[in-house]
């Protein structure tokens, strides 16, 4: 038992090395999972404005009865056609 703890001794520094090392590696992963999920997270939060911006419109439609149903989706069409056809043009500086 004795010449057991005398052959760890000088192995000592590489196990508290290796350990670093790994203690290293698991905390950038972490790093990365939270980078991961906050990153679904807003592109959840962003998605769901548009649908409640989406349901808001279609409210007004609905209960507003002095406009026509029909050209006001269209309408609705017809800005988003534009709105995602600004978007996707590369923008020049």
């Amino acid at each position: 038992m004795e010449d057991a703890i005398w052959v760890l001794i000088p192995l000592a520094p590489f196990i508290m090395g290796g350990f670093a090392i790994w203690t290293k590696h698991q905390r950038k992963l972490a790093e990365l999972q939270i980078e991961a999920t906050a990153e679904k997270a807003a592109q959840y939060a962003s998605h769901s404005r548009e649908l409640e911006e989406r349901v808001r419109v279609l409210e007004r439609i609905i209960t507003d009865g002095g406009y026509d149903t029909a050209l006001q989706i269209e309408a609705l069409r017809d800005r988003r056609e534009v709105e995602s056809a600004r978007t996707a043009e590369p923008k020049i500086n």
